[in-house]
Formats: structure tokens, C-alpha cells, sequence
């Protein structure tokens, strides 16, 4: 009996013990596993990327801004840039071989005027608040610009010519001095328009500006009210 004890004992001992190694090989760790990324989305083909909030466009350009900027718009719809640029309340339009100028502060327009072997006449377009001292007062400032002595009315008036365009009427006075080498001559013009007074001024070398005549008329011509 006491061996049958002893058997039985040890064979109940043997099978807990292998049911112990049997369950620790059983148990076993499983560890998370990473989520796929998203799928990423086709781009467009010219897509532009996303920028931060705040961020300027690319290019530096606004998207609906019109070709040429809007002084290339200006251009498109005929109107003379200069004018336009000052928002003159006449405008014009200049021969093709003149070259524009920055009119700066008191000019309404400024241009060169080309010539041979160099040489180069100012044009210059200013506009005064009421008849800046009368027709006679004026042509007078211009001869002393060319060294010219004032004359009186009379002859004034007998240096002048006139012709209307563009319902304006155009006041053309033409003179040479011996201020400069060679001899200044000045092309001018004066055009009354409502409360202002504009004038139209040519001066350079005397040969230069007696070969511009037909063209600063020609020029005169295209002036008009806006």
C-alpha cells in the first residue's frame, strides 16, 4: 500500500509539473501594430503649395492682377501713359522719337527731343492756376529765358499766331536769343483751359528746334480735354 501511495503521489506531482511548463509556454506578447499612413492625395498638375496663413504669394505678383500692371492696362486702352500717370486734365499724344521724362513735381509732362550729332531739346508741359499775368506778361518771361528784350503789347501781338484743336484754342509763339552756343530757339504755346493755364514749351540749339516746328504743331494738334 505504502508504495502504491508513493506512486500515485509522485505520478499527481510529475502532472501538475508539466502542466505548469505546458501554460508558460502558452502565453505569449503581442505588440501593437503601426496604423498605415493615409493615402496621399494626387496633385494637380500646376498646383501651387500650400503656404502658411499670412504667407505672400509666390511670384510676388497677385493672382488677379491684369498683364503689364495697371499701367500696362492703361497703355492697352489707348490712352497716352503721361497723361494718365498724372491724371491731367488734358492730355496728349507725343511723336514716337521723343523720349518721355519723369515730369516731376511741377511738370505735367517732360520730354528729350533727339538731334543730330547729340544733340537735345527739353520739352516741358506746365499748367498754372488763372492767366499767370496775361498773354503779353508771358511771352515776355520766354524771351528773357533766351536773352531777348521784352517788347511792347503791340508787338506782342504781332509775334503770336493762334489755331484751335479740339475745341481749344492754341496760342503759338516762336522766338531765338542769344542765350546759349549755339543760339537757343524756343517753340511755345499757350492754351487757356478752364481756370488754368497750360503751356507747351520746346527750347535747344536753333537748328534742332526750327527742324521740330512741323512736329511740335503736329503735337499741339493731339491735345484735348480729357
Amino acid at each position: 500500500m505504502s508504495f502504491r501511495r508513493f506512486s500515485t503521489q509522485t505520478l499527481v506531482a510529475a502532472a501538475l509539473l508539466l502542466a505548469g511548463c505546458r501554460d508558460k509556454e502558452v502565453v505569449s506578447y503581442r505588440a501593437p501594430r503601426d496604423s498605415a499612413p493615409p493615402p496621399e492625395r494626387p496633385k494637380m498638375a500646376g498646383a501651387k503649395p500650400e503656404l502658411p496663413d499670412g504667407h505672400p504669394p509666390i511670384g510676388g505678383a497677385a493672382a488677379n492682377a491684369p498683364a503689364g500692371g495697371a499701367m500696362g492696362g492703361m497703355a492697352a486702352a489707348g490712352l497716352p501713359t503721361d497723361a494718365v500717370s498724372k491724371n491731367n486734365a488734358l492730355v496728349w499724344t507725343a511723336p514716337a522719337n521723343w523720349q518721355e521724362r519723369a515730369p516731376g513735381s511741377i511738370r505735367k509732362g517732360s520730354y528729350t527731343v533727339p538731334g543730330e550729332g547729340g544733340a537735345v531739346g527739353d520739352l516741358s508741359i506746365t499748367a498754372f492756376p488763372g492767366d499767370t499775368g496775361g498773354l503779353h506778361a508771358n511771352v515776355n518771361r520766354w524771351r528773357g529765358q533766351v536773352g531777348l528784350a521784352p517788347l511792347s503789347d503791340t508787338d506782342v501781338e504781332k509775334s503770336i499766331t493762334s489755331f484751335e484743336a479740339n475745341g481749344l484754342k492754341i496760342i503759338l509763339v516762336e522766338m531765338v536769343g542769344p542765350s546759349g552756343n549755339p543760339p537757343t530757339r524756343l517753340l511755345g504755346a499757350i492754351v487757356p483751359y478752364e481756370r488754368e493755364t497750360w503751356f507747351f514749351k520746346l527750347t535747344g540749339p536753333d537748328t534742332l528746334v526750327a527742324s521740330q516746328r512741323e512736329a511740335f504743331r503736329t503735337f499741339l494738334s493731339t491735345v484735348k480735354a480729357r
